[in-house]
């Protein structure tokens, strides 16, 4: 569903510096493929390039079998994204929204699906509440019904319970399992190890723009001997800066 190959993207500041460095990696249907590491490390450089808000410099992104430079738009529709920045309008309601998003969305009945969507997320409380009113939790929610709005087969969601707090970050996790439940893929950044450690039936870990290491927990658990993900994050770190990469 999601097949990723020899990514790369350099930026000039005004050195070269190259943010994401061959990254290779596939995610199939009914799956949570976690994107694992520090702030920095490149995890939101390589989303934007697989939902085509930045282009690659090399390498090939294919999303549901559509190439994300050459089949821009069907790529784009196969892609439900939740960015570090919640991106409502601030001027409209959720309900407003959602109807908004599913005619751009070319929805068949959006004014319906806005409204399961205020259903299934509990959203019905604030409905009519213009965004900018709403709170960090409450906008979060919002994101992810306008994310779901067309009803994609590929979720890509960038740390998504960064300031949230206890109560909807359990929400949003268990939302994301009952997207792998009902068979969609599913790209998960985060660098939380126990949400990884919670969701995640494969682990890439990225450090520096690379990725040092990509399996299932028990497979990087018998490659480092350690049994916690933050400790198994931190071998393939040492590792990779004992070899001078």
């Amino acid at each position: 569903m999601i097949e990723v190959d020899r990514l790369v993207k350099r930026f000039y500041t005004p050195q070269e510096v190259v943010a994401v460095d061959r990254v290779s990696f596939r995610c199939e249907p009914g799956q949570v493929f976690g994107l694992l590491g520090p702030n920095g490390a490149g995890k939101t450089t390589t989303l934007r390039m697989l939902v085509t808000l930045l282009t690659p410099d090399e390498g090939s992104v294919r999303l549901a079998g559509h190439d994300v430079t050459t089949d821009p738009a069907r790529a784009r529709a196969a892609v439900g994204y939740l960015a570090t920045t919640t991106g409502l309008y601030g001027r409209l309601t959720p309900r407003e929204l959602l109807r908004y998003f599913g005619r751009l969305q070319g929805v068949e009945a959006p004014d319906e699906r806005a409204e399961a969507l205020l259903e299934r997320f509990d959203i019905g409380s604030f409905a009519d509440r213009p965004c900018e009113r709403l709170s960090t939790g409450m906008k979060q929610k919002v994101s992810i019904a306008r994310a779901l709005v067309h009803e994609p087969p590929i979720l890509i969601l960038d740390e998504p319970t960064n300031g949230l707090d206890v109560l909807v970050a359990q929400t949003l996790l268990a939302f994301i399992e009952e997207a792998r439940d009902e068979g969609r893929c599913v790209l998960f950044s985060t660098h939380i190890m126990s949400e990884a450690e919670r969701l995640c039936d494969r682990i890439a870990i990225l450090h520096a723009g690379r990725i040092l290491a990509n399996g299932t927990l028990e497979e990087l658990r018998e490659q480092t001997s350690e049994h916690y993900l933050e400790r198994i994050f931190v071998r393939f770190v040492e590792q990779s800066q004992a070899d001078g990469r």
